[in-house]
């Protein structure tokens, strides 16, 4: 009985979950007016091509697809390896103030990020960034959460290949990265996953700094259909259903990666 009630909660919070992903999709492939009908439709209707055409349309989603996939991509491996390099020196060297360097580190997390929307703004526009792709990027590289996740696996890591490494006559840079990364490869995948995902639903920050069309990431270009007195409910639910597909294919090909990577991470203390 006991197993019986666990399935079917299992069952329910799936349906639950699973339940607004299909709206979404149904959506999407039906003209915005037959949505609010009562009952709405709970079956795919045929206006899928014609939702995508006057999508496309409307934002070029084409190229803001093509926009986000990049800025996202270009994100993750240059914070990942920012993240990567000061977890291992936070973990490995030993140095006056690591203690509190990695007490500011963690601080910085409890620090509302609309606190800093103003003087980043500022900061930006001092040095000419505002309306380029290096703004929504570059600000954000030294990631509190990736340096200390990265920290926590280094940590782990056994000193004595590093000493051997050293006797071989390796340099710090070939000991990093041909010994020392590839064994934290679960770590690496859980911050891969937490990276893109945070570059590629950033709405607030683009917004502010992206004034030109063809630089507009997805939320920023979702949020043009939304108008004062009309909104494109069929072209929103499709170009989000759009917008969830590559977080997918990230999810499924580090799955993996990111479930032992948040295990190894949470027992070292």
């Amino acid at each position: 009985m006991r197993r019986l009630v666990l399935w079917v909660l299992a069952v329910a919070g799936a349906v639950v979950s699973v339940v607004p992903f299909y709206w979404m999709i149904v959506a999407a492939t039906h003209d915005g007016s037959e949505l609010f009908d009562s009952p709405p439709p709970f079956l795919p209707g045929g206006d899928l091509m014609a939702n995508l055409r006057g999508l496309e349309e409307s934002v070029h989603f084409a190229r803001v697809m093509a926009t986000s996939v990049w800025t996202a991509l270009v994100y993750t491996a240059l914070s990942g390896l920012v993240s990567a390099m000061c977890g291992y020196g936070l973990a490995k060297y030993r140095f006056r103030g690591r203690g509190l360097l990695l007490g500011v580190v963690l601080a910085t997390m409890m620090i509302p990020f609309q606190v800093l929307l103003v003087p980043l703004f500022q900061m930006m526009a001092s040095i000419g960034w505002v309306d380029t792709y290096q703004s929504i990027i570059i600000p954000f590289l030294a990631n509190s959460f990736g340096i200390f996740l990265m920290r926590q696996a280094f940590l782990d890591f056994p000193d004595e290949l590093l000493e051997s490494g050293r006797l071989d006559g390796a340099g710090d840079l070939r000991i990093f990265y041909r010994i020392v990364l590839p064994c934290v490869r679960p770590q690496l995948g859980a911050l891969v996953i937490f990276t893109f995902m945070s570059q590629w639903n950033a709405f607030i920050w683009p917004l502010l700094m992206l004034n030109s069309e063809e630089r507009y990431t997805v939320p920023v270009a979702l949020n043009h259909l939304i108008g004062l007195s009309h909104v494109d409910y069929a072209g929103l639910m499709l170009g989000a259903f759009l917008a969830t597909l590559p977080l997918m294919l990230v999810f499924l090909v580090f799955q993996r990666q990111f479930v032992s990577g948040l295990l190894g991470g949470a027992v070292k203390a």
